[in-house]
């Protein structure tokens, strides 16, 4: 039966229906809150996490200047760079603005995949500057304290004295998992991680035998930065990868750099020795924090403007990364947290940090003093990369030829895989597994 008019009208004057409909109306415009209350928090946490950081456009000099320094390093590329086997890219930058950038190459060799500006490369232990400074970004944020013994944050750690500043300084007295996992029988069709390096330390402790008392001198150790990278994993809530993309390249736009995972093995190029051997991944190639930061060079030169505007960082938590913390020998030579820096007689500092992983060589070179960087990554084997120091001089009068051959030649390299570091006072004998890639990655003696 279809209600009249009359009836209708009643039913809408009584106040059982004026109270549904108000009833309605309220739970509507709460609902309607809540929506968008839920999709403001969306957009806000959406923003945050897409924030990026706004760095100082480079700054303008003299056009001859800029010739200079290109022909400067036009000259340094072709003369020992070109008949090395190099194969990667180079960039000379001053002010922020880039003066020479060349790439030469292929991903592959003998390919046609050709190396570009945006080609990622292993940058193998310019990659703890990465984990310094994320570190120093959450002792900046009140999270680590750089002077808290490192079993603070791991309470299983049984090596007392050992803290956060003398892993970042290397200056912690323990010995490299680069050998001692071998030693003490690691499968090695097994990959290493992290978490395995900490527990052998551990657990392994009355086996291993080349353990120094902390903070009593430098000796160049990846361990360090593995410990490194599972504290800021601790520390942050977020995996290592996470925490440097989200902290570093994302909001700095490095669209190109990452951290190695397994997941990323169809996109890097592999590694050659000199000969132009590829060179395999073994049971290290999972281990981060020391290494296993893929980068090219407009993205390190990113990394260098962010620094050095002070963008993420105080000044005052740079300074404590630009330190030298290795004062017991006399020398140019010295290590901040993170860094290495020679501290020429005529007062000039150069920070940089070299890098060698199977055959990948990484160079990055700042000068504070001339506002300059120099950045050479590369694939296929070559110690010529390293010469890129005498490229320096071309800025300001840094060191006299002679004398700097002479103080890099008196330094042996670190026996091993990552050859390019400075020789504990004590040395572990190479191991036959270290000495067959060592073999491979070393050219052949020059007849004198």
């Amino acid at each position: 039966m279809i209600p009249t008019f009359s009836s209708l009208c009643s039913s809408i004057a009584s106040p059982s229906f004026k109270r549904r409909i108000l009833v309605s109306a309220l739970l509507f415009c709460g609902l309607q809150l809540i929506s968008c209350k839920s999709q403001t928090t969306v957009a806000e946490k959406t923003a945050t996490e897409n924030k990026m950081i706004s760095l100082p456009a480079g700054k303008p000099f003299d056009p001859s200047e800029k010739n200079r320094l290109y022909l400067a390093s036009e000259r340094w590329f072709d003369s020992l760079l070109k008949n090395s086997g190099f194969n990667g890219g180079m960039l000379v930058a001053k002010n922020g603005q880039v003066v020479f950038e060349k790439y030469r190459g292929t991903t592959k060799l003998h390919g046609t995949d050709s190396i570009t500006a945006e080609t990622p490369f292993h940058i193998a232990s310019v990659s703890k500057t990465f984990t310094a400074m994320a570190v120093l970004k959450l002792y900046q944020d009140g999270k680590v304290g750089l002077d808290d013994e490192f079993s603070k944050y791991f309470p299983s750690f049984n090596y007392p004295g050992v803290t956060v500043r003398t892993l970042l300084s290397h200056r912690s007295g323990l010995p490299n998992y680069l050998y001692f996992m071998e030693d003490l029988g690691w499968n090695k069709e097994v990959m290493i991680k992290n978490q395995d390096v900490l527990d052998y330390l551990v657990n392994r402790k009355a086996d291993l035998t080349n353990i120094a008392p902390p903070n009593r001198h430098f000796t160049y150790c990846n361990t360090n930065f593995a410990l490194a990278a599972l504290l800021i994993e601790k520390v942050s809530g977020m995996s290592y990868p996470e925490f440097i993309s989200q902290t570093f390249f994302q909001p700095l736009g490095m669209t190109h750099s990452f951290v190695y995972t397994p997941a990323d093995s169809a996109k890097v190029p592999p590694s050659y020795d000199w000969r132009g051997g590829e060179i395999p991944l073994n049971f290290l190639d999972q281990v981060y924090g020391d290494k296993n930061i893929f980068s090219t060079p407009r993205d390190l030169l990113i990394w260098d403007r962010a620094l050095s505007s002070n963008a993420i960082f105080k000044p005052e938590t740079l300074a404590q990364a630009y330190a030298g913390y290795s004062n017991e020998k006399p020398g140019i030579k010295n290590y901040g947290l993170g860094w290495r820096m020679n501290n020429y007689p005529n007062g000039k500092k150069m920070i940089f940090h070299n890098g060698w992983w199977h055959g990948n060589n990484a160079v990055f070179i700042r000068l504070f003093d001339e506002d300059a960087t120099i950045i050479l990554v590369n694939n296929r084997f070559t110690s010529a990369v390293y010469k890129a120091r005498h490229l320096v001089n071309s800025f300001g009068n840094y060191f006299q030829e002679d004398v700097e051959e002479e103080a890099e030649s008196s330094s042996p390299a670190t026996p091993g895989l990552q050859t390019t570091q400075v020789l504990p006072l004590k040395a572990k004998p190479v191991t036959p597994f270290q000495r067959s890639l060592q073999d491979k990655n070393r050219p052949p003696r020059k007849k004198k």
